[in-house]
């Protein structure tokens, strides 16, 4: 069956009834979904459409009496204008007139636009006189290239015409200036985008590579050579056969994905959400297990997108010449094959690249020596891209190019500019044979932005960086600073996550791969083992710092153990910060700046105290217990109002808080009169940059459930927990919490917590009994709980916790605690993202460790209280 069966045209008069059509039109959407699931040529799908929609809305406008309106004119314009439709895309028309609208025809237009609301239609209508299009297309660029692709549906042919001539005219819109609008207005686009294509829930319209800059290239063409279709190009010598198959191509993979989005989610979208990716893969026909189907399906999309930028802007370097006449009169010889033309690298000799492979990494060694280069002129960039699917082998793998790589990365400008234009362009694809296999690699960690190889470009220039952001990352610029080959970390940055997407550890993975890439490159058996060490590594700072509780001595020196010397320390140091920051743009904040800091002064302080030698606690105690008392004394409070105080404190709240916060909750001890009611207090001076809530309370089970439920309630976040008791049965406890953008608590909410917390403490039964539970959810990507029991460590038991982050998460692991009869010691919240990776030291009500049937017991709670429904 073919789509004449389907015409509008063949409708009778009298079925032209709105339950009719709709009938009709659904009948046609199922016919055509058929024809996508049959791998009919998306080209062909979407022109059929927007044929339907121009047959039925000819009818309709004969229906309406519309006909007898000589002057006036039915037009598709903007994407409709080019005769594409895909199933959500708005059906966008402009009802144009020569000399006017009279009150029949402006009832008759009204008629019509109201039956295409009744018919559910997604339409966007604009009523206009051909001097109304021209004095808002003047003063709307928008609305300008809507009407730059209009074209006739129905009506008068001469109103139209008389549109086109006019609008087809010099002054309006001026090619120059219509091309330099254009290029800012997609310069904004990709900047709302995370200003590239690469995050992992792309908008496959406007993001970079996507629909929108094939159109621009399209409009730009059109207003300046009046070209019909990008085919027209060639004539003109700006692109060859070859590069108009491809951006066809490209566009007709862009739209496959986009048909399928709106089919799947029955609306407009162009953002391809992790809601949707599973739906809209297994449409399209992707297979696998897990994730598998997605990952095929992403790695496809980025390809493309990759391909249309390219193109995009070699031809509108091309344009810029043409339109603007910035045709480069300076030139300066660099060699015998290259040359710098205005801002940018020019290859001189045609087919160099091809002829001489290792010519293309002295492009790169060109750029990073010379300041004046910004970028690569368009005629190099398409040898460039013929010569690089022209290789038969791996780049590294001729010796001249290990060379040049080796100088390109060791150079103090080449991991700038060089190192991100060999990764746009693929030449870090065509150099690292592992390289290509994470371009495009998905993540489904919950917390990454980005693709695997974006997210790696991005670490690497946060790392270049270092020099420059004192003020953001003083420890890290100070320590890049002093590094003596700087070199072996950006070694460890291309392969500390290569290896992902492949079964095993990747972090292992990758060391192995990085070791056999720095022997290849004539790196020292020892230089290879460093980068190989930080590849392994690579996440065990940010571990161990986020993770794991760094006040206790053991686990400092069980890390400095792993670091084994400041030269190590230094390097992962500046690896963690980079990866951090480099994960999604939400990820940095100042509490775990503070964390790492923290981590990285008590390892040093370690390592250079020898590890045979650690800090003896008691001594530790006592100095914060005599700094304590000197600033209480200068308050006017002496030793002997303090003592009876402090003799309920054990002493591992001595050695947990800081001499400020033990003068600070002394202060304040002291000075509260009704030990019956709780004492919180909240400070936004916590120096590792998080607002700080203590609270002395009568010790209760379900204190760190019923605090954590009303600092939920308040859209706060905590990031770590201290629960301590005294000797007198009191709770003397710190939250570190942070608003949910990384800031200190807003300061109109901290007397309302306070209240909240108090009343809440004062109440527990009843609160406790009204705990937010977590909502259960299908995800896009099962997540399933991971609790993992580590090492027991003075008669305490430590849980590790990483699951789904949801409202109530803290709140009811602290119900299953109180229910397990546990008594909780501390908490180190991390979340990222989505992702919440907590750790809790627990002991039992008798103050021991859990048994191996206790832990069984209480892995089979959390995991019920947190997975989430399938």
């Amino acid at each position: 069956m073919d789509f004449e069966h389907y015409s509008p045209l063949h409708i009778q008069q009298q079925d032209l009834t709105i339950s009719f059509i709709k009938q009709h039109l659904q009948q046609f959407s199922d016919w055509q979904l058929e024809q996508f699931k049959a791998k009919k040529h998306i080209n062909e799908i979407v022109s059929m459409r927007a044929l339907y929609v121009d047959e039925l809305l000819s009818r309709l406008w004969d229906l309406v009496g519309l006909n007898e309106s000589f002057d006036l004119s039915l037009l598709a314009v903007g994407g409709y204008g080019r005769g594409e439709l895909h199933p959500k895309s708005d059906i966008d028309l402009l009802i144009l007139s020569d000399h006017g609208f009279s009150k029949e025809s402006e009832d008759k237009i009204g008629q019509l636009i109201t039956l295409l609301w009744d018919l559910k239609l997604d339409v966007g209508n604009s009523v206009r006189t051909i001097s109304d299009c021209i004095e808002q297309g003047k003063a709307d660029i928008t609305i300008a290239t809507s009407m730059i692709e209009s074209r006739l549906i129905k009506g008068n042919e001469k109103t139209f015409e008389k549109l086109q001539s006019v609008i087809g005219e010099s002054d309006f819109w001026p090619s120059a200036q219509f091309f330099t609008v254009k290029k800012e207005e997609q310069f904004g686009r990709h900047k709302n985008c995370r200003g590239d294509g690469y995050n992992l829930e792309p908008d496959i319209k406007n993001g970079c590579g996507g629909l929108r800059d094939i159109q621009t290239i399209a409009w730009v063409s059109k207003r300046h050579f009046d070209a019909h279709s990008l085919l027209e190009l060639t004539s003109y010598g700006y692109i060859t056969q070859g590069e108009y198959h491809e951006i066809s191509d490209c566009q007709s993979q862009l739209w496959t994905i986009r048909f399928a989005l709106h089919t799947v989610t029955n609306r407009p979208d162009n953002r391809l959400l992790f809601d949707f990716q599973s739906d809209v893969a297994k449409l399209l026909g992707y297979t696998g297990q897990r994730n598998e189907a997605v990952e095929q399906m992403m790695k496809m999309f980025y390809q493309t997108i990759r391909r249309v930028k390219e193109l995009n802007e070699m031809l509108l370097q091309y344009f810029d010449e043409a339109i603007l006449g910035n045709v480069a009169t300076e030139f300066h010889d660099i060699d015998e094959h290259f040359r710098i033309r205005g801002n940018k690298i020019e290859l001189t000799s045609s087919g160099h690249f091809q002829d001489n492979p290792e010519s293309i990494l002295q492009l790169f060694v060109h750029i990073a020596d010379d300041k004046r280069i910004k970028g690569i002129y368009s005629s190099t960039l398409r040898e460039l891209r013929e010569a690089r699917r022209c290789l038969t082998h791996w780049l590294q793998n001729i010796p001249e190019c290990r060379t040049i790589f080796m100088e390109i990365i060791k150079h103090p400008r080449g991991m700038g500019l060089p190192f991100t234009l060999m990764y746009e362009y693929g030449v870090l694809a065509a150099y690292i044979p592992q390289w290509s296999r994470i371009v495009g690699q998905m993540q489904f960690d919950l917390f990454h932005a980005y693709t695997v190889d974006a997210h790696t470009h991005k670490l690497a220039k946060f790392i270049y960086n270092y020099p420059n952001s004192k003020g953001d990352h003083p420890l890290a610029h100070e320590i890049y600073g002093s590094l003596e080959k700087p070199e072996l970390l950006f070694l460890a940055t291309i392969f500390h996550d290569i290896a992902k997407g492949q079964q095993g550890d990747h972090s292992t993975l990758g060391a192995v791969d990085a070791l056999a890439f720095c022997g290849l490159h004539g790196l020292t058996r020892h230089e290879s083992k460093v980068v190989a060490w930080l590849v392994e590594h690579h996440l065990t700072m940010s571990v161990t710092a986020q993770r794991r509780d760094i006040s206790d001595p053991n686990v400092i020196i069980a890390f400095a153990k792993t670091v084994r010397d400041e030269k190590h320390l230094n390097l992962l140091y500046c690896l963690t910060v980079a990866d951090i920051c480099a994960t999604n743009e939400d990820t940095w904040n100042s509490w775990k700046a503070s964390l790492l800091r923290d981590l990285y002064y008590k390892t040093l302080t370690m390592l250079r105290r020898g590890l045979e030698n650690p800090p003896d606690i008691r001594d530790r105690i006592r100095d914060r217990q005599l700094k304590a008392l000197g600033i209480l004394a200068g308050l006017g409070i002496s030793e002997e109002q303090v003592k009876p105080l402090w003799k309920y404190f054990r002493l591992n709240y001595f050695f947990r808080y800081t001499s400020a916060q033990i003068c600070w909750h002394t202060q304040h001890l002291l000075a509260h009169e009704d030990y019956s009611k709780p004492l919180v207090l909240i400070s936004t001076k916590n120096a590792r940059g998080g607002s700080e809530i203590f609270v002395y309370s009568k010790d209760v089970p379900t204190l760190f459930s019923s605090v954590v439920t009303e600092i939920d309630n308040k859209k706060l976040s905590v990031h770590d927990a201290k629960i301590l008791s005294s000797r007198d049965n009191y709770s003397l406890s710190t939250f570190t919490v942070l608003e949910e953008d990384g800031e200190h608590i807003d300061s109109d909410k901290i007397q309302r917590l306070r209240e909240a917390i108090v009343d809440t403490l004062l109440k527990p039964d009843v609160i406790n009994s009204n705990l937010i539970r977590l909502e259960r959810v299908k995800r896009p990507f099962k997540f399933e709980p991971k609790i993992t029991f580590l090492p027991t460590r003075r008669k305490r038991t430590q849980i590790e916790v990483v699951a789904f982050d949801a409202p109530g998460i803290l709140a009811n692991i602290g119900t299953v605690f109180v229910d397990h009869g546990l008594m909780l010691d501390t908490a180190k919240i991390s979340t990222i993202g989505e992702r919440a990776e907590d750790l809790f030291i627990v002991s039992t009500a008798d103050g021991d460790s859990l048994t191996k049937e206790q832990e069984e017991s209480l892995k089979a709670s959390l995991m019920y209280e947190l997975s989430p429904s399938t």
